[in-house]
């Protein structure tokens, strides 16, 4: 199959990846996310505009770089009625965001682009939805102290293929989405592509 340029540090994206058999090799777009969703939160962009756009400006950038070369971008939000929430950046915000989240349904949004010679070809976002238990402030504390850094800061607040399972009473779409990569279209597009 053909090989991608992976414009992503997500060590998750590339084994899922990998386990599908996809030739990729990892080139971060190192692109400031804040900045671009603080302009789009500006513009009132919904969270699912806000995901596409980072994926396609992560794959735009690398792909600049590597001219015939078919590159994926990929960002992944939460969406709690409207509200984007972003990955946390310490543990007092992560048990913030738990705190948010806990008893209620939100949207986790998975977007994907490729892009070749600068400019996107194809792009595609998946939604899941996931109910959280309503849990203690000590239980999300017991949650947290079992999660590493590394993996708090790579998969926003849960980690849904290990630990995080448990917080949820209920969970619809495709577990590769929420892990951030929707496999099964990027799959088909290159099983297509020409």
């Amino acid at each position: 199959m053909i090989k991608l340029i992976l414009a992503s540090k997500s060590k998750v994206r590339k084994e899922i990846l990998d386990k599908n058999n996809i030739q990729n090799v990892v080139e971060p777009s190192n692109v400031d996310e804040e900045n671009i969703k603080n302009s789009l939160i500006k513009e009132e962009a919904t969270p699912e505009m806000i995901s596409k756009n980072l994926a396609e400006v992560k794959a735009n950038k690398v792909s600049l770089k590597n001219m015939d070369k078919l590159v994926l971008g990929a960002d992944s939000v939460i969406d709690l009625n409207g509200e984007l929430i972003s990955k946390p950046e310490s543990r007092i915000e992560a048990l913030k965001i738990l705190k948010k989240l806990n008893g209620k349904k939100h949207n986790l949004i998975s977007s994907v682009c490729i892009s070749k010679n600068g400019s996107m070809v194809w792009n595609f976002s998946d939604k899941a939805y996931l109910t959280m238990k309503k849990l203690s402030e000590n239980d999300l504390k017991k949650y947290l102290s079992k999660i590493s850094d590394e993996a708090l800061y790579a998969y926003n607040v849960y980690q849904i293929e290990g630990e995080g399972r448990k917080l949820f009473l209920k969970i619809q779409g495709d577990t590769n989405t929420i892990m951030g990569l929707p496999i099964k279209k990027i799959k088909e597009y290159l099983n297509n592509y020409k």
